[in-house]
C-alpha cells in the first residue's frame, strides 16, 4: 500500500471528488480525516470508510474562516498526533455574466477556493515543519485556471490564483522537504457540477461530450488515481507542477464555456 499509516486531510471530502480521494487513500492504507462542511455528509462517508479497519474521522470545517480551519487541523493532530498530506478540494461555483455578478457572490467564491486553500495550507505547513516531517500538499484547481469562461470570472479567478498559489507555495516551502503539487479536473460528473444541472439534462451532456477528445466526462475517481500518486513517493521529484485530468479539453486550447 503506497500510503500505509499516513494520515491525511481531505476538504471537502464528504462527497464527489473529495470523497473519492479520501477513498482512495483508506485502499492504500493512510488515515484520513474528511473536513467539510456538511457535517452529516462527512459523518456518513467516514462511517463507511471506518469499515475498512482504517482511522477515520470526520471535522466540521469551514475553510474560508481561519478559527474554524484552525480548529480543524487541531483536532486532527488530536486525534492521530500528525499531519502527512493535506487535499485542498473544498469548491464551489455559481452561474453569472459578468456584469450581474454580485460582489457577495464573488467574495464567497473566492473566500472558498482560493483563500481556503491558503489557510488551510498555512496552519498544516506550520505543524510539518515544527515537527519537522515531510509533506504534500495538493491543490484541487480547474482547467479553468487557464480556460475562461463568459459566467464564472469569479471561479476561474479563483483557480488560476490557486495554481499560482500552488507554484509560489512550492518554491518557499521546498526548503522544509514540503512538495506542493495541483490537480486540474476538467469536467467531472460530480457534485459541483450536479448543481446546476447537467446531470438531468441530455442537451448539456451532448455538449459537454462534444468537446472532450476522449468523448466522455470524468468521475470522481479519475481525479482519486492523481491525488494517490501526488501524495506517494513515486512522485518524490515533483513539486510546483499541475496535472491535467480533463480528457484532453485543455490540450486543445478550447475557450467555450464547458459546462
Amino acid at each position: 500500500m503506497r500510503l500505509e499509516n499516513r494520515v491525511a486531510i481531505v476538504t471537502g471530502g464528504a462527497m464527489g471528488i473529495g470523497q473519492a480521494i479520501a477513498e482512495a487513500y483508506v485502499r492504500e492504507g493512510a488515515d484520513v480525516a474528511i473536513a467539510d462542511i456538511d457535517l452529516n455528509a462527512a459523518n456518513a462517508t467516514a462511517s463507511e470508510l471506518q469499515k475498512s479497519g482504517r482511522r477515520v474521522i470526520a471535522v466540521h470545517t469551514d475553510v474560508a474562516k481561519e478559527d474554524s480551519v484552525n480548529n480543524m487541523v487541531d483536532k486532527v493532530i488530536a486525534e492521530f498526533g500528525h499531519i502527512d498530506i493535506l487535499v485542498n478540494n473544498a469548491g464551489v461555483t455559481s452561474f453569472h455574466q459578468f456584469l450581474d455578478l454580485p460582489v457577495a457572490e464573488f467574495d464567497k467564491i473566492i473566500g472558498i477556493n482560493l483563500r481556503g486553500p491558503f489557510l488551510c495550507s498555512r496552519k498544516v505547513a506550520k505543524h510539518m515543519v515544527e515537527q519537522k516531517r515531510k509533506g504534500i500538499i495538493i491543490n484541487i484547481t480547474s482547467m479553468g485556471q487557464e480556460i475562461a469562461t463568459e459566467v464564472e470570472a469569479h471561479y476561474v479567478a479563483s483557480k488560476g490564483g490557486l495554481k499560482m498559489l500552488t507554484k509560489s507555495m512550492a518554491m518557499s516551502l521546498a526548503r522544509h522537504k514540503i512538495r506542493v503539487n495541483g490537480i486540474a479536473p476538467g469536467p467531472i460528473m460530480s457534485t459541483i457540477r450536479r448543481t446546476v444541472g447537467t446531470k438531468d439534462d441530455p442537451e448539456r451532456v451532448a455538449r459537454l461530450l462534444s468537446r472532450i477528445p476522449l468523448n466522455r466526462p470524468g468521475v470522481p475517481s479519475d481525479i482519486a488515481g492523481a491525488a494517490v500518486f501526488l501524495a506517494s513517493d513515486e512522485s518524490s521529484f515533483m513539486t510546483g507542477s499541475i496535472i491535467f485530468v480533463d480528457g484532453g479539453v485543455s490540450s486543445l486550447g478550447l475557450a467555450k464555456n464547458y459546462d
